[in-house]
């Protein structure tokens, strides 16, 4: 299947300029992400993850993170290219939302910058944020990318895109 990427605007970037395999990479834009009225994660210190079709997912570090709102769970995934990911709810007074977010406590190498630091899903959250732009979730049940304007598609996610 050939994909025909959409136009890249003035002060985008295509996603179908992000390599393959993926990278990880400092981000210094301002990232939050806000439920119930709670900030639940700010940063200007945040990493995130660029692979061809894909928005970045971002990543904070522990100490951005508003205190013990992360409860473990017993999910785990894998990547091929950064390996064994751990998953946390978030709880927020009686509200839990379930594997919400995720973590890589031993990275494989290349992705050492992402050790400890935590991935959301921006979905189920009242507002994710890039710059104070609220981010559209990346498309589909899988994916944790942040899609913002400055970002130009088409994105994979969507259903009939698995094999992008």
């Amino acid at each position: 299947m050939k994909i025909i990427p959409d136009p890249v605007g003035p002060g985008q970037e295509s996603v179908w300029s992000y390599p393959r395999p993926a990278v990880a990479a400092p981000s210094h834009r301002r990232l939050k992400i806000v439920h119930r009225d709670v900030v639940i994660a700010d940063t200007r210190r945040g990493i995130r993850t660029l692979e061809t079709s894909h928005p970045p997912t971002y990543y904070f570090p522990p100490a951005d993170i508003f205190p013990s709102i992360l409860r473990p769970s017993h999910r785990r995934s894998f990547c091929e290219w950064k390996g064994e990911a751990i998953y946390f709810d978030v709880v927020l007074g009686n509200e839990t939302l379930r594997d919400v977010a995720w973590s890589y406590p031993d990275p494989n190498p290349a992705f050492r910058s992402l050790r400890d630091h935590v991935a959301f899903y921006p979905g189920p959250f009242d507002g994710c944020f890039v710059d104070d732009e609220r981010v559209t979730p990346q498309p589909g049940n899988f994916y944790g990318g942040w899609i913002s304007a400055d970002l130009a598609g088409p994105f994979k996610g969507a259903a009939g895109t698995e094999f992008w």
